[in-house]
């Protein structure tokens, strides 16, 4: 693929399914400045893999298995600093006119609360959640984290369970 062919496609597709990035770094990270550098590294890691692309999965299945990839070796690797790390206390700006109605109030400290049940699963499990509040189709989670679509319905059922738990605040020995 030439250069300017690569990168239209990449800003393409980055303008398609962007926003699949921020959610994944979001969900693997404590801090705001965290979530800007996995972000920034799962971006650096769809562009360096996008010579490799064989068209054999469609654009939002490839970006995302990028990303989660990314982000859980990510992860994996910066355990021991995230330890000493506080949680994200800010969540995104949400948009709308009145950003201190009690309404968005709620709605913040449930997104907040929903992140930090999220950080609590295991990382497939996460991952497959992530991918679910995306409204990927079973088929296509099933082919980003490269399982059957009825193991995805058996994992996500379970993942849903322990999360309705964590939501709860009932704490979960998994």
């Amino acid at each position: 693929m030439l250069d300017e062919e690569q990168k239209s496609l990449f800003m393409t597709w980055l303008g398609e399914h962007g926003s699949s990035v921020m959610k994944v770094a979001r969900a693997y990270t404590l801090t705001s400045e965290e979530c800007q550098d996995l972000a920034q590294e799962i971006l650096l890691q769809a562009w360096r893999s996008l010579p490799n692309f064989e068209g054999k999965a469609n654009a939002v299945t490839w970006f995302y298995r990028v990303a989660l990839h990314t982000a859980m070796n990510w992860h994996r690797k910066d355990r021991r600093r995230r330890l000493r790390q506080q949680p994200l206390l800010e969540v995104q700006a949400l948009a709308a006119e009145d950003a201190n109605s009690a309404e968005q109030c709620q709605h913040r400290d449930t997104v907040e609360q929903l992140y930090k049940a999220i950080q609590q699963l295991p990382q497939t499990d996460a991952a497959l959640v992530l991918l679910y509040l995306d409204e990927l189709s079973y088929g296509e989670m099933a082919e980003v984290l490269g399982i059957s679509e009825s193991n995805v319905g058996v994992k996500l059922n379970r993942a849903k369970k322990v999360l309705s738990e964590l939501m709860k605040g009932e704490s979960h020995g998994a």
